[in-house]
């Protein structure tokens, strides 16, 4: 490009060049004199490091006789190695210290919940005993429940032991080795429990199907909450209006008031609502399951009407003084198809809560 150029910018251009090499030169030089220096020094350096290093001393052991005295030459890097040594061997004696104390700490640690869990297998040991004797009283009561009722014994169709339902429970043998014997009777357990669930539940469907079968017959207190006592019996009493003697069909229960609620004694229908002027006055006729009639006569008041369903223990009228009466009561009978019999051979002497009174006010 300078064959077109005049002489003049030929002149400038050289001019530059010749600048720029100078500085590039003097870059250079102050470079390597740079570098010198900095490797004399280091040199330097390592030097007088060595002549450190290198630095004899002199341990001089007197001993207090007069025997000969020892002199130990050492250098400086000599001693300088040896301290590190030795502190290095210090260090590591209070690492493993701290680790053996840190070791045994846990140690106690163990101990301490070995210990505990100890004491603990002790009580489960404890609690096992007491509980192997519930279980033989268990056995005992069920076992003596099932043949009360008639029933098959507590087996099942498992007659794989011969000694009955808790022979395998009662006849445990030595476990397998790390095994605990105690994990053995809780597994023993847990199948006598399988193997006595399908008894238990045939006795709970015999009881529900009884329980069901005494709400259909008439056996309970015929006053709510068992009040009142029994003022006159059923079979032959004394007329109170006329002074003979004659057979009463029923028993009657006073409570010496007015008002207090009659229920039904069993499950049933309500068959007759009426009033009879010169005998019951307002009574009640339920029919109930089995050919069980009962009647409730005198009644204050009525809760119920023909035709209507009523349950066990249901209010159906109040205590009261009407027809052929002498004081507030309920006149209660029991018929078994067309046979009237003693209604007090059916109640649940539990509800009786009142004393029988043969003196009291008589219908």
């Amino acid at each position: 490009m300078f064959l077109f150029a005049d002489n003049g910018s030929k002149r400038f251009v050289l001019a530059r060049v010749h600048d720029y090499k100078r500085f590039e030169n003097n870059v250079v030089k102050k470079v390597k004199r740079a570098v010198c220096s900095f490797v004399k020094a280091l040199g330097c350096f390592f030097v007088a490091l060595g002549k450190v290093l290198n630095r004899r001393y002199t341990l001089v052991f007197v001993p207090h006789s007069e025997k000969k005295v020892y002199n130990l030459q050492v250098t400086f890097l000599t001693l300088i190695c040896s301290a590190l040594v030795l502190g290095g061997v210090i260090g590591a004696m209070l690492w493993y210290g701290n680790s053996y104390n840190s070791g045994m700490s846990v140690l106690e640690n163990k101990e301490k919940n070995l210990k505990t869990a100890q004491a603990s297998l002790d009580q489960l040991r404890d609690e096992m005993g007491t509980l192997r004797k519930e279980a033989r009283s268990f056995q005992s009561t069920l076992s003596s429940v099932f043949v009360n009722l008639g029933l098959n014994s507590l087996d099942n169709g498992s007659q794989t032991a011969p000694s009955g339902d808790l022979s395998s429970f009662f006849d445990l043998h030595d476990t397998a080795e790390g095994r605990l014997r105690e994990a053995d009777e809780i597994r023993s357990i847990a199948e006598l429990l399988a193997e006595t669930r399908g008894p238990i539940e045939k006795l709970g469907k015999l009881l529900e199907s009884q329980s069901t079968l005494l709400t259909e017959v008439p056996n309970i207190w015929p006053v709510k909450d068992g009040k009142g006592h029994i003022s006159m019996f059923f079979g032959e009493n004394e007329n109170p209006f006329t002074g003979q003697i004659y057979v009463h069909r029923g028993i009657d229960i006073s409570t010496f008031r007015y008002g207090d609620p009659i229920v039904a004694t069993a499950d049933g229908q309500v068959v007759t609502v009426d009033y009879d002027a010169t005998g019951f006055g307002n009574y009640v006729i339920i029919r109930h399951k089995h050919g069980f009639y009962t009647r409730y006569g005198h009644m204050q008041s009525f809760n119920v009407r023909t035709g209507q369903r009523v349950q066990q223990g249901e209010v159906i009228g109040r205590i009261g003084n009407t027809g052929l009466s002498t004081g507030p009561h309920v006149h209660y009978e029991v018929h078994i198809g067309s046979d009237v019999v003693d209604p007090y051979k059916f109640l649940n002497v539990r509800s009786m809560s009142g004393k029988v009174d043969l003196n009291a006010g008589k219908s």
